[in-house]
């Protein structure tokens, strides 16, 4: 057995890199192997030498990602923790020395917590990417984000945006208008989400010359996207035939995001949703990744995540209540 102490500025220096939750720091002694002492600045680990250096790398990575300017929370603690136990050192210690900023013609980005780094890296470096968490996680943006990013680098001849037409029962055919004037409301939030990444006049261009579409998933049906940065957003509702349509449409050179919130299906209740299905059926196929956000991962207003742990309350009694800072 072997001992080592860590030293820090503070002792609020030290909570911060566990999201002051000393139930993560037991998740990461059951992870590593090893025995966590928290006291004052300082914390103390026991354990065998190989598994001390797995821990000290473990607080060394998050006390970089604090430096760099990342609220460390509760999923963030546990995804780098299960990381290093699994060998992936290396590449969580990418994420810092190669720091991920994605470029769009109208501003920067830059990922806001750890968990959205994680993501937008399964984005570049995976074909198909799955983006399942509550609303204000940055599923969907930070996916159109890289989507402009690989447009305006020519990695990709256009971009592809598409919904399910299912919200909250309603159907298209009972509704006012021509065909664009019904599906809009729909596909607003694609088109808000890429307005502030590219300038309007600029969006209307590239959209009447085919580069940027927008459309229904129906409208995929058929078709084979080459050279394309393809998302479906609202995938929860989905039906499993509809995704594996949309799936089966990966072209030559292209990239799809599948973000949905499994905690908001509009289908009937005799429909099982497709992002459910899909996650038990490509689950361990090379190439994809499944990328789960929480609602420690909200980066909205903060009333949103105290939203959302209020309904999980209601929704699960049996469930003890979570606070709302993690």
């Amino acid at each position: 057995m072997a001992t080592a102490t860590l030293h820090f500025p503070s002792a609020r220096h030290l909570n911060q890199l566990y999201a002051g939750r000393p139930e993560n720091l037991a998740a990461a002694e059951r992870l590593l192997g090893v025995t966590l002492i928290s006291r004052d600045d300082w914390l103390r680990l026991d354990g065998e030498a190989e598994r001390l250096v797995a821990a000290e790398t473990l607080f060394a990575l998050l006390n970089e990602a604090r430096t760099q300017g990342l609220a460390i929370r509760t999923p963030d603690f546990l995804r780098f923790a299960e990381g290093i136990a699994r060998g992936e050192a290396a590449d969580l210690r990418a994420l810092f020395t190669n720091p991920l900023v994605v470029a769009t013609q109208r501003k920067t980005i830059i990922p806001k917590t750890l968990g959205q780094k994680l993501y937008l890296q399964a984005i570049l470096r995976h074909p198909l990417v799955f983006g399942i968490g509550p609303a204000g996680t940055g599923k969907t943006y930070l996916a159109m984000a890289a989507a402009v990013n690989a447009l305006l680098k020519n990695q990709v001849e256009r971009i592809i945006l598409t919904r399910p037409a299912v919200e909250a029962g309603e159907a298209l055919g009972f509704l006012p208008g021509d065909l664009n004037e019904k599906i809009l409301p729909y596909l607003r939030p694609l088109y808000d989400a890429m307005g502030d990444m590219i300038d309007a006049g600029d969006v209307t261009k590239l959209t009447e010359k085919g580069v940027i579409e927008v459309a229904p998933l129906a409208y995929m049906r058929g078709r084979t996207l080459s050279r394309s940065f393809i998302i479906l957003d609202e995938a929860q509702n989905t039906t499993p035939e509809q995704m594996m349509m949309f799936l089966t449409r990966l072209g030559e050179d292209s990239r799809m995001v599948v973000t949905g919130d499994i905690t908001q299906i509009d289908l009937p209740r005799a429909k099982q949703s497709g992002l459910l299905e899909v996650q038990r059926i490509l689950h361990d196929i090379e190439g994809i990744e499944f990328h789960h956000f929480s609602a420690a991962d909200v980066v909205r207003h903060p009333l949103v995540l105290r939203i959302i742990d209020a309904y999980e309350r209601y929704q699960n009694p049996m469930n003890p209540a979570r606070p709302a800072k993690a």
